[in-house]
């Protein structure tokens, strides 16, 4: 069975090409590299689909300011990068709590729609992404939730392969998407932009997936 058929030979199905996970793009602003004790202070996430001829595409997006919570600790050179001023009276912040369900409910929407049992997180340096998102997950209490506890796809190994860059600034150059330095780090366009990436690696190891040679039916 290729990438492009269901069980029945009729739709594509991301289910089949990714063992009944579906990738869901997530990209986190954080006010230090320390999960347990530093703020989440943004979160995004990108679903994903299959077209009639097994190509992955961007779906749906969501992303959300987030609270920090009690206690937390906010590095002021994290904040020079990614330009978040947390206590801006204008900043419309949710709640750590408030802001998983959300996302979580779009994440098992599409987990539901694509046929999949669960999701497994996407993410430039996936492992910080998921950290961080475990770590406020544990500090809330949510008990549904959709990703994969440890198994990521990481698109700065999957850009080291397949195009000799591990930036994410730099793989999406040399993929021809573009950059907007104006625009990045910002948890949404940083999603948005890692999601786009993961496609064309996708899709471009798509011809050896369903059993030809590479660079045919890219």
């Amino acid at each position: 069975m290729n990438a492009s058929e269901t069980a029945d030979g009729d739709r594509p199905a991301i289910a089949e090409r990714f063992r009944g996970f579906l990738p869901v793009v997530v990209d986190v602003e954080t006010g230090g590299f320390n999960a347990a004790t530093d703020a989440l202070l943004e979160i995004a996430a990108v679903t994903l689909r299959m077209d009639d001829v097994g190509k992955l595409h961007l779906a749906d997006s969501v992303s959300y300011h987030v609270e920090p919570f009690d206690g937390a600790n906010i590095e002021p050179a994290s904040l020079e990068v990614n330009g978040i001023d947390p206590h801006h009276p204008l900043r419309p912040a949710l709640p750590e709590h408030e802001a998983l369900t959300r996302v979580f409910r779009e994440v098992r929407r599409a987990v539901r729609e694509s046929g999949c049992k669960r999701a497994v997180l996407v993410g430039h340096n996936a492992h910080f992404d998921l950290g961080f998102l475990n770590a406020a997950v544990a500090r809330t209490g949510i008990k549904r939730n959709p990703f994969h506890p440890f198994s990521v796809f990481d698109t700065a190994t999957l850009a080291g392969v397949a195009f000799g860059q591990t930036v994410l600034k730099r793989a999406a150059q040399a993929a021809d998407l573009g950059w907007d330095s104006d625009a990045a780090h910002s948890a949404r366009y940083d999603t948005e932009q890692t999601a786009a990436l993961f496609c064309t690696i996708v899709n471009r190891f798509r011809p050896i997936y369903e059993g030809g040679a590479p660079g045919e039916g890219a």
